[in-house]
């Protein structure tokens, strides 16, 4: 079975924003990046499985109008930060997450474990219940990172190691019960 894993394509918002959750469209420039996106995955007929955020939902219809959501595949909940200039945010509050980001949970959020926990858990029951229809995901870089770090073996803390740009493609090939990456992923 082929698995494409896609990160959705530039949000439209400016840098330096916090945003996880935030329910944000596509940049002007999304027709470019689908292009790209599009040339990535092979003609065929996919199962498509989305987070329901605005900015996968649109990338993942334009490839199958047919697409299941999920919220387990939503980016990390930023809870009080959400919509925040990251350098707004208290030294109080952000010192400790930055220093154990993987543990502690961002004020009326979630931690990174969390994150990894429900990402863990789609996967998880997907394998329980696929057919061997082949599969594209359209999520964040959150819950992608924390899934190629479980079949990488990185740990969470190092996952910030994988470099993850706005519409990335990563294929995946799962036999039995292996997953192989067939992509090329740059670690920093």
């Amino acid at each position: 079975m082929e698995i494409y894993i896609i990160r959705h394509t530039t949000p439209d918002i400016e840098k330096g924003i916090c945003y996880g959750q935030t329910d944000l469209d596509l940049a002007g420039t999304f027709p470019k990046e689908f292009k790209t996106v599009k040339q990535q995955i092979p003609d065929g007929t996919y199962h498509i499985k989305s987070s329901p955020l605005k900015r996968c939902v649109l990338l993942a219809n334009h490839l199958e109008p047919h697409v299941l959501l999920d919220d387990r595949l939503k980016e990390l909940d930023f809870g009080d930060w959400e919509m925040k200039a990251w350098n707004n945010i208290s030294e109080e509050t952000l010192n400790p997450w930055m220093k154990d980001f993987v543990n502690v949970r961002v004020p009326n959020g979630e931690s990174y474990v969390e994150l990894a926990s429900r990402v863990n858990a789609f996967f998880e029951d997907f394998i329980k219940s696929h057919d061997e229809k082949d599969l594209i995901i359209v999520s964040h870089a959150g819950p992608i990172r924390t899934f190629l770090s479980s079949i990488l073996n990185i740990p969470l803390e190092k996952s910030f190691n994988i470099k993850i740009q706005y519409g990335d493609v990563f294929h995946l090939r799962k036999e039995g019960d292996s997953w192989n990456l067939l992509s090329k992923v740059e670690l920093t």
